[in-house]
């Protein structure tokens, strides 16, 4: 009986390890958007993620939201010194998240400033 329940138990530790592994280095997608970052906040009750939106449209009709991983330290002091511009954001579209990783599937890997085609300031 003992060691049918470590068996199980084992299993279930290699599924768990297996799915985190597959969320975390497979990627969906990959790609850029441009627009306002309207947004950027550390939020959370118990567990503090980064999560943000960008408007992609001057009506502000479509929004992009993302997140951040913690450990994009100089992605997240970037997006603070850039709230209000006109940006371009390098992502990675992830099958599904944990909530600790953050809201969204879409996490930003790279963010560059970028001369907005709708004014003539930056």
């Amino acid at each position: 009986m003992k060691k049918i329940l470590i068996l199980f138990l084992l299993a279930i530790t290699v599924l768990a390890v297996a799915y985190y592994s597959f969320l975390y280095f497979v990627p969906y997608s990959e790609g850029t958007r441009a627009g306002e970052l309207i947004k950027f906040s550390h939020k959370g009750a118990i567990v503090k993620t980064w999560e943000g939106e960008i408007s992609q449209g001057i009506s502000g009709a479509q929004i992009f939201t993302f997140s951040v991983m913690d450990g994009e330290k100089e992605v997240i002091q970037k997006l603070q010194d850039y709230q209000g511009k006109y940006v371009k954001v390098t992502y990675v579209e992830r099958f599904g998240s944990f909530f600790f990783w953050g809201d969204t599937k879409y996490f930003i890997t790279d963010i560059t400033l970028e001369k907005s085609p709708h004014f003539n300031r930056n």
